[in-house]
C-alpha cells in the first residue's frame, strides 16, 4: 500500500522561503524559475525580476535587453486565463500550444463578430487589413498603434457597440485587430513608446514559433508549474492554466505527478520524487513583491500564505496588490507615495526585527525606483490608502 506524504502549511511556506531566497544573475533564469510573469501591468515584470536578481539595480536595462534585443530571450504572450504574460522565448512554443492558441481562436471569433455587427465587414475584409498591417510593419518596423493607424487608413474605421442601449459607444477597430494579430503570433510588442512602466508598445512582425501539439505542451506546462509552485491542487492548476478539469488531470498524469496530503485535507500534487517537506535551510528574508507577482498569483487557494487581515490586498475582481513577504507568508502590503517614498503597512505581527527589516528593504526600493513612480494598473484599497 502506497503511503501518501503529508505536506503541512509550514512545509509549503518553507518552500516559498527557499524559492524567494534564490537569486539569479540572468533575467531569463528568473522568468524560467517562475514559468511566466504577469505582464498586464508592465511594471510588474521589472519589479518581479528585480526582487530576484543578484543585482537588482541593473534590472531595468537587463529586462529591456531580454525583451527587446535581437535575438530576444523573453517574449510577451496572451496565454493562461486570457492574461498577458512574459515567458522565455525557449518555452514560448509550449505556452502558446498549451494555452495561447485557444485564446487566439476565441479572439479571432470575437473580432469577426465585432466587425460584422458593428460595421458589416467580413473575414475577407479583415484579411486585407491584416495584410496591410503586415506590409506596413515590414516597411516601418516598430511602429506604434497610432502610427499604424495613420499608415493603414482602414484601421481608423469605427464601430458602434451596444447600439440602442444606454451604454452605446463608438470604438476604433485598430486595437482589436492589432490585439488579435498579436494573440496569433503574427505581430509582437516591442519597446514601449514611453518609460518601462508604459503600456503603449511599438509593434513589429513576430518571430514565428515552432508548432506543437496541445497535449504534450500542456504536460510540459504542468511540469513547469509543479516545479515552481508544487505542491498544488488540481483546482490550483486548472485555475492557473485556464484548462478544463479533464485537461488538467491528463496533464498531471502525463508528468507522473505524485499526490501529497495538504493540511486542509485537500490532495496536492508535486513532481515525481519531490515529496520532501523538511524545513528550509534558507533563512527567511523580507521581499517586497509587486502587484500580480507570480508567487502571489500561483495558486487559486492562497489562504495558507495570506494574513487574516487580507481584504485590502485585493481589488474587486481578485487582483492582488503589492505585498510584503517574510517566512513564506504575506505579512503586509506596500505602495509608493507621490513623493517617491515606499511605505508599508503590517498585516501580521512577526516581531520588531521583521518590521525593521521591512523598513530597510522599503528604503532600498525607494532608492532603486528613484524618480520613477509606479502606480499599479489594478489598484487595491490598501495601496490607495498608503498612497494618500
Amino acid at each position: 500500500m502506497t503511503t501518501v506524504r503529508r505536506f503541512s502549511v509550514e512545509a509549503r511556506r518553507a518552500r516559498l522561503v527557499a524559492r524567494l531566497a534564490a537569486k539569479a544573475d540572468a533575467v531569463e533564469d528568473v522568468v524560467r524559475r517562475l514559468v511566466a510573469v504577469h505582464a498586464t501591468d508592465p511594471a510588474t515584470v521589472y519589479l518581479a525580476v528585480a526582487a530576484r536578481l543578484a543585482d537588482p539595480g541593473g534590472a531595468v536595462p537587463a529586462v529591456e535587453r531580454a525583451l527587446y534585443a535581437r535575438p530576444a530571450g523573453l517574449t510577451r504572450m496572451l496565454a493562461m486565463r486570457r492574461t498577458m504574460f512574459v515567458v522565455t522565448r525557449e518555452f514560448a512554443p509550449e505556452v502558446y500550444a498549451a494555452a495561447g492558441r485557444r485564446i487566439a481562436v476565441k479572439e479571432r471569433k470575437g473580432l469577426l463578430g465585432y466587425l460584422a455587427d458593428g460595421g458589416g465587414w467580413d473575414a475577407a475584409w479583415l484579411a486585407e487589413v491584416e495584410a496591410e498591417v503586415t506590409a506596413t510593419l515590414a516597411a516601418h518596423p516598430e511602429s506604434s498603434g497610432a502610427q499604424l493607424s495613420r499608415l493603414v487608413p482602414r484601421l481608423r474605421e469605427q464601430v458602434v457597440v451596444a447600439r440602442g442601449k444606454p451604454y452605446e459607444a463608438t470604438q476604433n477597430i485598430a486595437s482589436r485587430i492589432i490585439r488579435t494579430m498579436a494573440a496569433e503570433g503574427l505581430i509582437e510588442r516591442r519597446r514601449p513608446a514611453g518609460s518601462w512602466t508604459s503600456g503603449q508598445f511599438r509593434w513589429a512582425i513576430a518571430e514565428p514559433l515552432p508548432e506543437m501539439p496541445a497535449e504534450p505542451a500542456r504536460a510540459a506546462l504542468a511540469g513547469a508549474w509543479l516545479g515552481a509552485y508544487g505542491p498544488g491542487t488540481e483546482a490550483d492548476l486548472k485555475w492557473w492554466a485556464g484548462w478544463t478539469l479533464g485537461e488538467t488531470r491528463k496533464a498531471l498524469a502525463a508528468v507522473g505527478a505524485e499526490q501529497v496530503l495538504l493540511d486542509d485535507g485537500a490532495t496536492g500534487h508535486v513532481l515525481p520524487g519531490d515529496t520532501g517537506g523538511e524545513a528550509s535551510k534558507e533563512r527567511p528574508a523580507v521581499r517586497l513583491l509587486p502587484a500580480l507577482d507570480p508567487v502571489a498569483m500561483g495558486w487559486q487557494e492562497r489562504g495558507w500564505f495570506l494574513p487574516e487581515a487580507r481584504a485590502g490586498l485585493f481589488d474587486r475582481t481578485g487582483n492582488i496588490g503589492p505585498t510584503v513577504w517574510w517566512g513564506g507568508e504575506v505579512v503586509g502590503g506596500w505602495a509608493q507615495r507621490p513623493d517617491g517614498a515606499v511605505v508599508w503597512r503590517r498585516l501580521a505581527d512577526r516581531g520588531s526585527g521583521v518590521d525593521a527589516a521591512v523598513d530597510e528593504t522599503a528604503a532600498g526600493l525607494t532608492v532603486l525606483l528613484g524618480d520613477v513612480r509606479v502606480t499599479p494598473r489594478f489598484r487595491t484599497p490598501l495601496e490607495r490608502e498608503l498612497c494618500a
